[in-house]
C-alpha cells in the first residue's frame, strides 16, 4: 500500500468546517532563495484558440464563425491580424508590456480529440498517455528534488488530483477549499495504526505512520499560512481567484512548494459559446490580475513561472448550436516576471485545415522542456527525448 493509495483510502487532507487555531503573528515573507516555483493552470474542456487570440484580419474567420465571431472593435489588438478576446484585459495589458508569451498552434502529432485521452497526453507529456508514464510534474519533483520529504512539495488546489502530478515517490497535497483546509483523520484508524506492532524501518506500517505524521504537520502548516495571509491586492470573490490567492500565500511563505497547479473549468463550449467562453475567460483574467500583482511583492513570487494550458482547441467552423466542437491545435500562455513576452509558433491557417481542424505547428513538449530547464531539471530525461526550448524565459 503506497502513500497515495493510503491517503485516498480515508486518512486524507480535505476542506472542512473545523479549523485549526491560527496565531496573530504578522505575515512573514520568505527569505530570498535561488529556488523557483512552477504554477500550471489547466483550462479544462478544450479552450477555443480562435476566440482567445482572434484572427480578425482574416476574412476566412468570419466565414467560419458567422454566429460566434468577434468584431475587430471589441478586441484588444495585438497587430493587424490578431487580437485578444475582449475579456482578456489583463493578459492584453501585460502582453503589451512584454510580460506574456503566447504559443499559437500548439499541440502534438496525431492529435486525439477525446477529453480523457488528450488530457492524459498533456499530463504525461507522452503520446501513450497513462500507459507510458507518471505525470510530467511528478517526474519533475522526483528528478529535481529526489531527497525532499515535504508533503507540500507539489500542491493541487481543486477537487481532484490531475494526473500531471502523479508520482510514486512524491505525491501531491490536494485541497479544495483554501479557507477551511485541515487534516481530517479517522480516529479509529489512527488508534488501530498506533496499537499495531511496530514494523521495521521501511516496512509498510512504518511508511503509513510517517505518512500520517507528515500529513498532519502539512495540514497544520498550510492552514496556518492561509489563515494568516495578508495582502493589499484585491482578489475577486470567485472560487478560482481565492485559489490563486492561496497559491500566492504558499509561494510567499517559502514553505518549499515548488510545483502548484489549479484547474479552471467552463471551456467545453459546444453551445452558446459567446456567453460561456467570455465568462470563462473573464474569470481567468480576473484571477490572473490579482495573482500576478501579488507575486510581484516578493522575491519568491518574482521567481515564479505561470503556464496556462488546455487539452486541445476547438473546430475551425462553428456548429449549429452557436458553439464549437472538439478540435486539435490550440493556444497556451506563459506569464510572470521571468517571462520574455511575444508570439511563438505560427497562427494556424484557416484555409489549410487538418480535416476541418486547425493544424498544430508547435509541439507542447517544447513549452514543457523550456519550463523544466528553467526549473533546473534535465528536460530530456523527464520527457524521454530532446525538445528544443523556446526563448520565452
Amino acid at each position: 500500500m503506497n502513500r497515495r493509495s493510503f491517503l485516498s483510502s480515508g486518512l486524507a487532507m480535505v476542506g472542512g468546517s473545523r479549523l485549526l487555531s491560527a496565531g496573530t503573528r504578522p505575515w512573514p515573507f520568505a527569505q530570498s532563495s535561488n529556488e523557483r516555483t512552477l504554477v500550471v493552470l489547466e483550462l479544462r474542456g478544450g479552450n477555443d484558440g480562435l476566440s482567445t487570440l482572434v484572427p480578425y484580419g482574416d476574412d476566412e474567420y468570419y466565414k467560419l464563425r458567422k454566429g460566434t465571431a468577434w468584431k475587430p472593435e471589441t478586441l484588444h489588438k495585438v497587430d493587424e491580424y490578431r487580437g485578444f478576446h475582449k475579456d482578456l484585459t489583463e493578459v492584453s495589458k501585460r502582453f503589451n508590456k512584454g510580460e506574456v508569451a503566447v504559443f499559437q498552434g500548439i499541440g502534438y502529432p496525431n492529435p486525439n480529440k477525446s477529453h480523457f485521452k488528450s488530457r492524459e497526453i498533456w499530463h504525461t507529456a507522452d503520446l501513450r498517455g497513462r500507459a507510458g508514464n507518471d505525470g510530467w510534474l511528478g517526474r519533475l519533483c522526483e528528478q529535481r528534488f529526489p531527497d525532499s520529504t515535504l508533503p507540500e512539495l507539489s500542491i493541487h488546489i481543486g477537487n481532484e488530483e490531475p494526473y500531471s502530478l502523479q508520482s510514486s515517490t512524491h505525491p501531491p497535497v490536494i485541497f479544495r477549499s483554501p479557507d477551511t483546509y485541515r487534516w481530517l483523520g479517522d480516529g479509529d484508524a489512527e488508534a488501530s495504526l498506533d496499537a499495531t506492532e511496530r514494523g521495521g524501518k521501511g516496512s509498510t506500517l512504518d511508511r503509513l505512520r510517517r505518512v500520517m505524521t507528515n500529513a498532519k504537520s502539512s495540514s497544520a502548516r498550510i492552514l496556518d499560512v492561509l489563515q494568516r495571509y495578508e495582502t493589499p491586492v484585491e482578489y475577486p470573490t470567485h472560487e478560482s481567484s481565492r485559489s490563486m490567492r492561496a497559491a500566492a500565500a504558499l509561494i510567499h511563505a517559502g514553505m518549499g512548494s515548488r510545483v502548484i497547479s489549479a484547474t479552471f473549468r467552463g471551456f467545453d463550449t459546444h453551445a452558446d459559446q459567446r456567453f460561456d467562453h467570455s465568462n470563462a475567460l473573464g474569470i481567468l483574467d480576473n484571477a490572473l490580475q490579482g495573482f500576478l500583482a501579488d507575486l510581484e511583492r516578493s522575491q519568491a513570487g518574482r521567481e515564479t513561472l505561470v503556464l496556462v494550458t488546455s487539452e486541445f482547441g476547438r473546430r475551425a467552423q462553428e456548429n449549429g448550436s452557436r458553439g464549437t466542437d472538439h478540435g486539435k491545435a490550440g493556444v497556451a500562455l506563459a506569464l510572470g516576471t521571468p517571462v520574455k513576452g511575444g508570439l511563438f509558433g505560427e497562427h494556424p491557417s484557416l484555409t489549410e485545415l487538418d480535416n476541418g481542424d486547425l493544424a498544430y505547428n508547435l509541439d507542447f513538449r517544447r513549452l514543457y522542456a523550456t519550463a523544466l530547464e528553467w526549473m533546473g531539471a534535465d528536460a530530456a530525461g523527464i520527457l524521454g527525448a530532446k525538445y528544443d526550448s523556446l526563448p520565452f524565459v
